[in-house]
């Protein structure tokens, strides 16, 4: 599922808070796949460097804490 949504956001260039979300459920039900957490360091990289903007206001450290949950 993570894929999917990490797909989505490149495709859109933009990670919604729906997605963020869904990511966030997923990694704390433990219910993914080394492809998963792959798919992962790639979107933190991609926001990272500017390349896919996040909907969710910058005080919001979602991703950064789903990395850290990983």
């Amino acid at each position: 599922m993570i894929s999917t949504l990490v797909e989505s956001a490149f495709q859109t260039g933009c990670l919604s808070v729906a997605s963020e979300g869904l990511i966030y459920q997923v990694l704390t039900h433990r219910a993914y796949s080394p492809t998963d957490l792959a798919e992962l360091q790639r979107l933190q990289s991609a926001v990272d460097q500017g390349k896919i903007e996040r909907e969710a206001p910058q005080q919001l450290t979602v991703l950064s804490d789903l990395m850290v949950a990983a």
